[in-house]
């Protein structure tokens, strides 16, 4: 069955303007490909979290919200949606690129505006950062997103070097504080994701940047980032998280079937306790306010993160 969606869209026209340069059939059967691998691996971790306790299925949940909007965005494309012509700046010979417009898929960044946070959340929780700092890093990687194109990219560049600092140097310095498992795990995922993201700037200069490919091959280059970046990633982390407890990472979820006595229901009985921002102090009573309960020695004090 011939694939007519380029067709039945418009033929690359959009507003009365049509692109020179835009990707073919052979384009878009790609971004379908690309779509179904999405779909499918937000089935399999949709599935795969039955497999865990509700108060575990915290980065199964942010996962699978990557795929499933990245399947979106990939739907969009191969139907030759979500894409608008823009005049290139670098006008080429080649038969593959030559013209005057060439369509730019502004439904990837919308994606990425998305999924990126995601991706982030990922990876710093499973290093337990603290929040202040997770939601600063994520603005700035919205920053990185947004100004990363055309006189911006120089404010996106500074962005995403912010970005990888703290991927590779705080977050890497407070998984290895959690034990080796986790300070495994994230070294694993977080390398994966910084090299993958290296590579995005080069994808960018080399097609709707510098107009030196084709946007069929646009289309693969981007693709093959993507499913690294975000199913294959997914894998990697939630294999590393088969034996981690969230708590361990400083998430307590409560689940409507746990017991209130043990989440913290009688921390007003205890006596000689304070809590300032999260963090509970015991007077030497073997007990902890918050989510968790921690023997202490007296007059030392023990961290609870409650989330």
């Amino acid at each position: 069955m011939t694939n007519g969606a380029i067709h039945a869209n418009g033929d690359h026209v959009v507003n009365g303007g049509r692109s020179d340069i835009a990707i073919t059939t052979h384009g878009s059967d790609w971004y379908y490909a690309v779509t179904a691998i999405m779909f499918v691996s937000t089935l399999a971790i949709v599935g795969h979290s039955f497999t865990k306790p509700r108060s575990h299925r915290v980065f199964h949940y942010i996962t699978a919200a990557i795929t499933l909007v990245a399947s979106i965005a990939y739907f969009t494309m191969g139907s030759d949606l979500g894409q608008t012509p823009i005049g290139v700046e670098f006008i080429r010979t080649n038969s593959k690129v030559s013209g005057l417009y060439r369509e730019i898929f502004y439904v990837r960044y919308i994606d990425w505006v998305i999924t990126t946070p995601l991706l982030l959340m990922d990876l710093l929780l499973t290093a337990g950062l603290p929040w202040p700092t997770i939601l600063y890093t994520i603005l700035i990687d919205e920053v990185m997103i947004i100004t990363g194109l055309w006189g911006y990219f120089t404010f996106g560049f500074v962005a995403f070097l912010w970005v990888a600092w703290t991927v590779t140097w705080t977050a890497r310095k407070h998984a290895f504080a959690l034990g080796p498992d986790i300070s495994r795990t994230y070294l694993i995922v977080g390398v994966w994701t910084i090299f993958l993201w290296f590579l995005y700037p080069i994808a960018w200069g080399l097609s709707e940047g510098g107009n030196v490919i084709a946007p069929d091959s646009e289309a693969v280059f981007y693709g093959i980032l993507d499913i690294l970046a975000k199913p294959v990633f997914g894998a990697l982390l939630l294999w590393g998280h088969r034996n981690i407890d969230p708590a361990r990472l400083g998430l307590h979820v409560r689940d409507y079937g746990d017991d209130p006595a043990h989440i913290g229901a009688t921390h007003s009985a205890h006596h000689g306790e304070k809590s300032h921002n999260g963090l509970s102090t015991t007077a030497g009573d073997g007990t902890t306010t918050g989510t968790t309960t921690t023997a202490t020695a007296p007059g030392t004090t023990a961290p609870t993160l409650n989330v």
